[in-house]
């Protein structure tokens, strides 16, 4: 199946807190267990905590949808200031769609979607080794580390990666 990478739109929330919901699982039940996984999703990726992303100014929320389902995920938006700078927030395949080119794709339209940006910027759990070689694989390195990826208090180490982007 062909998947194209599409902004996401409302109507798509559901779908995408499910895909969210089901790539945590298959991630990270084995680090933290699968209640607090389903702790974090409910908190992190319902569709209500999706929804101010949808049309937020200076960012991007994309999909990749092959018509029937929703393959994968992006979420990055620039930071204040002069918006040299975006962070991508999420970006994950659905488990039964990786190694497709999903990802890869996803990626490439984010840096696309900021052409005057010159770095993109993500943390990543330390043990999420898979999205590690994913990441500098695509041109990323590790510039630090954090106690609390996503939020101040999450209690999730990760460690912090930036590529240079060819800003116009």
């Amino acid at each position: 199946m062909t998947f194209f990478v599409r902004t996401a739109g409302t109507a798509d929330l559901e779908a995408v807190s499910v895909l969210l919901g089901e790539t945590w699982h298959a991630t990270y039940d084995h680090i933290y267990g699968p209640e607090r996984v389903s702790e974090i999703t409910r908190s992190w990726h319902s569709v209500e905590a999706l929804r101010p992303r949808i049309n937020r100014l200076n960012s991007e929320f994309l999909i990749a949808d092959d018509g029937t389902r929703i393959g994968g995920m992006a979420y990055a938006a620039a930071t204040a200031g002069d918006g040299k700078m975006v962070v991508l927030h999420q970006l994950y395949v659905r488990p039964g769609c990786q190694r497709q080119g999903i990802g890869r794709d996803l990626l490439a339209e984010i840096s696309d979607c900021f052409p005057t940006a010159r770095t993109l910027r993500l943390e990543v759990e330390e043990a999420n080794t898979p999205a590690i070689d994913f990441y500098r694989a695509h041109g990323f390195t590790q510039t630090g580390s954090t106690a609390n990826c996503g939020c101040a208090d999450s209690g999730i180490p990760a460690v912090v990666y930036e590529k240079k982007l060819a800003a116009g």
